[in-house]
């Protein structure tokens, strides 16, 4: 089984808490920020992140703000936003802006689980696709 690097962004402490153990068990390397601010400074000190668990409700800096920068500082991270009372505009903004999926909380862990890993692989893909499209370029340069 492959570990899938996770970041967990998300106000309410007890959720971070609860959802960490019952992610770590699951093949789960799992960082956790209780805010926007701190969530992007952890994902800057951990650029091999996979995926983020994003809450969309936040007081400091919200999930839609969070995802933007997220997205404009790592573009292969996939992020799967979390509302217990989001809007069908939040998720239709969130996915205008390249989140991978919008969940209601709480979710099945199963589901989450299966969405995590889904939203990994998806990363993992265009990382070889990059990587495959970087191997050509340079053995062109090499045969000039």
């Amino acid at each position: 089984m492959v570990e899938t690097k996770l970041l967990m962004i998300d106000d309410e402490a007890s959720f971070l808490a609860t959802l960490e153990k019952r992610l770590s068990v699951r093949d789960m390397t799992v960082l956790c920020a209780g805010g926007g601010p701190e969530g992007l400074a952890l994902l800057d000190a951990n650029p091999d992140t996979d995926v983020v668990l994003l809450d969309v409700k936040m007081p400091e800096m919200g999930g839609i703000e969070v995802l933007r920068r997220i997205k404009a500082a790592h573009p292969l991270v996939e992020v799967i936003m979390l509302t217990g009372h989001g809007t069908v505009e939040d998720a239709i903004e969130g996915m205008r802006l390249g989140a991978f999926d919008f969940l209601m909380k709480p979710c099945p862990i199963d589901e989450l689980v299966a969405k995590v890993r889904d939203a990994r692989n998806k990363k993992h893909h265009h990382m070889a696709k990059i990587l495959e499209a970087e191997g050509k370029r340079l053995r062109g340069r090499i045969a000039r």
